[in-house]
């Protein structure tokens, strides 16, 4: 298989962070990306400071930043194979409590982000014309939760899901291929120690771990023939729920 340049997006933590070392440890060149500077450096050192990995802090809904990632990730290992669109934010509110801010904060982090990091990415992959675009997404676009508000989160990810179909249309002759991996609730730092809380929203009736998103990205960036599609990696949880 061969060696790929890969960028990740909210790599300092979480899903983003043990995607990141998915691709390291299997050999891959990785830049890491992350808003806040300190973490990201901790990232940097904990991988190992190595030869086939680099950093760069900044938020990805500047189109700059996304102009930066590419730029240093040629400069560094000569191509940008993979793009891994995982940054971004989620949270609670009722609907009827959403104000322009608030919807705008998940508008620009996710949505933005995610546009303008591609709208970077897709040039350098037209000249190598070959590249992957992959999204992280969520199954509440297709399946909503009652009692748990956050029209403002998944109307940004449901976005996401669109741009995806459309992108990989629109580039798929130029062999750029753009999927969406769905995470049901995964096991990282932001649902702490209550993560197995949510155990029965899965037809498993468990959590996922990273790694479980991490395999699935990793195997959507080696395939030659997987675009425009949103996989699901939720323990079924977007097929129905298990009353445990």
């Amino acid at each position: 298989m061969k060696k790929q340049t890969i960028i990740v997006t909210g790599a300092a933590s979480g899903i983003g962070k043990g995607i990141a070392k998915y691709f390291l440890d299997r050999g891959d060149n990785v830049v890491i990306n992350s808003f806040t500077p300190t973490s990201l450096e901790k990232a940097y050192n904990e991988f190992g400071a190595g030869d086939n990995l680099a950093m760069l802090a900044g938020d990805v809904s500047d189109k700059r930043t996304g102009e930066q990632l590419v730029a240093l990730a040629v400069e560094r290992f000569g191509t940008v194979d993979v793009l891994v669109n995982n940054a971004g934010i989620f949270d609670s509110k009722p609907f009827l409590e959403v104000d322009e801010a608030y919807l705008d904060k998940f508008l620009t982090t996710n949505l933005k982000g995610v546009f303008f990091t591609t709208q970077a990415a897709i040039p350098q992959m037209l000249k190598q014309k070959d590249g992957v675009v992959i999204n992280i997404g969520t199954p509440l676009v297709n399946h909503g939760l009652g009692g748990w508000p956050a029209t403002a989160p998944v109307a940004s990810k449901g976005a996401i899901h669109a741009l995806t179909v459309q992108l990989a249309a629109e580039f798929g002759k130029q062999n750029i291929r753009v999927n969406t991996v769905a995470p049901g609730v995964i096991r990282t730092p932001m649902h702490g120690d209550k993560a197995d809380q949510n155990a029965g929203l899965h037809l498993l009736n468990r959590v996922g771990e990273i790694d479980d998103v991490a395999e699935m990205v990793y195997t959507v960036a080696k395939s030659n023939f997987i675009t425009g599609t949103v996989i699901n990696v939720d323990g079924g949880k977007a097929a129905g729920h298990n009353l445990n």
